[in-house]
């Protein structure tokens, strides 16, 4: 582990101007409190990732921990593809699905703040399809009624996830999903990787359908960020896998970072598993609800919501990046007051009313206690493929836990940020 941690923490400083870890006074909200982790706390999450898969309810997975910049823990446990036996390693690809919408909401922050894009423009002047979009009202008592949305959709209705676009799942609209290649044709609705087409093209007939909530009304999860790679797009002039190489990955030495994995680096990308009804993790089939086309597809649709595939340490630094106010070394990617909006719930208690709140792009922590031990201000979210990502400013802290199960019927999710919180001492 200890050599594992000083070569980690050389590749963070070292390896280009751009891996430079900024001294943690660099951060606004260092805690001075809880100022060490134990060792020998941090070892009790070896132990209960090592139960997971000796029961056979996890197949493998990669956990990182850093503590202002620096890596405290880092453990790559079990398969990376169990049935092929390679064992998981710290730089195991992975598909992060919906860890991708952090990616492609800093990539339309980085436009807002060249002026191509405004927070509250309409989405209609980037996709004119959204200039009249309509909505699916469920009737008590009778068959759902499709009604003209009563406000545009703009760009701050997709960061936050409040334009009312679902993953087309919904009884009430899954089959007008379906006919459109869209919702229930798309594996669990926010699969692409299969599709031959542009990411523009989906979501240009996307707006032909009803959504299931009317703009700026509710908090709804679903193909808002894929619409924003859409807009990223249209504002910038290039495709959205090549904006968020050269303005995000590439500044920031996030070199496994991609849509699709070139094919010389199959064996390094993770195996799919899923719960199954006894809660042991059993091989996934190929196709849009297992495997994905991530190596052999048409490699054409970028999904800015669910596409991209990364290692725990790549995400690590784009979410370094963040806590340290939009820059990394010498690479600056976004202003410090446009993280801090990034990080500051948006939208009231649309998304909860327990303490949590949504930003642009996070999901934010507003009281302690809310969500597991993380202190108000702290931010996260996770994937459909089980992976979750944790960043707490006030501790210094940015977790990252990487696993390939979907669906996951573990705790694995709650339990990693608590097993990390209870090694932090004074």
């Amino acid at each position: 582990m200890r050599h594992t941690l000083t070569s980690l923490a050389l590749l963070l400083a070292t390896a280009d101007p751009v891996g430079q870890t900024a001294p943690a006074t660099t951060s606004a909200h260092v805690s001075r409190k809880w100022a060490t982790l134990s060792t020998e706390r941090l070892a009790r999450i070896d132990r209960w990732l090592q139960q997971y898969i000796d029961e056979g309810r996890l197949a493998g997975a990669v956990a990182l921990v850093l503590h202002h910049g620096k890596p405290v823990y880092e453990k790559a446990a079990g398969w990376s593809d169990k049935e092929a036996g390679r064992r998981m390693t710290t730089d195991t690809i992975f598909r992060i699905a919906s860890q991708s919408k952090a990616i492609t909401s800093v990539a339309i922050l980085s436009l807002v703040e060249e002026g191509k894009i405004g927070i509250n423009d309409p989405v209609s002047r980037f996709i004119p399809a959204y200039a009249t979009t309509t909505v699916s009202v469920r009737k008590e008592g009778s068959q759902a009624e499709v009604v003209p949305a009563r406000h545009q959709m703009t760009i701050r209705h997709l960061l936050t996830h409040t334009a009312g676009i679902s993953y087309g799942t919904d009884s009430h609209v899954a089959a007008l999903y379906e006919a459109k290649g869209l919702g229930p044709a798309a594996g669990a609705g926010w699969y692409t990787a299969d599709k031959d087409e542009p990411i523009c093209d989906t979501m240009e007939r996307l707006a032909s359908v009803p959504f299931v909530a009317h703009p700026g009304e509710s908090w709804v999860y679903g193909y808002s960020t894929d619409v924003l790679g859409c807009v990223v797009e249209r504002a910038s002039g290039m495709p959205l896998d090549e904006f968020i190489r050269t303005r995000i990955t590439a500044p920031l030495a996030m070199t496994d970072t991609r849509f699709f994995l070139p094919p010389g680096h199959r064996e390094r990308l993770a195996a799919v598993y899923a719960s199954n009804a006894e809660g042991k993790a059993v091989r996934s089939p190929e196709g849009s609800r297992g495997q994905g086309s991530y190596v052999d597809g048409p490699r054409k649709s970028f999904a800015g919501g669910a596409g991209l595939l990364s290692t725990a340490r790549d995400y690590a630094r784009f979410l370094e990046m963040i806590r340290l106010g939009g820059a990394l070394g010498n690479a600056r990617i976004l202003a410090p007051r446009t993280v801090q909006l990034m990080t500051t719930n948006q939208v009231g208690t649309l998304h909860s009313q327990t303490g949590l709140g949504w930003g642009l792009g996070f999901e934010t922590t507003e009281r302690f206690g809310a969500n597991s031990m993380d202190s108000p201000g702290a931010f996260g979210w996770g994937g459909a493929y089980g992976s979750i990502y944790r960043v707490d400013p006030a501790s210094g802290l940015t977790m990252v836990l990487m696993i390939q199960q979907a669906p996951n019927a573990t705790d694995i999710r709650t339990k990693f940020p608590t097993l990390v919180y209870q090694a932090l001492v004074e």
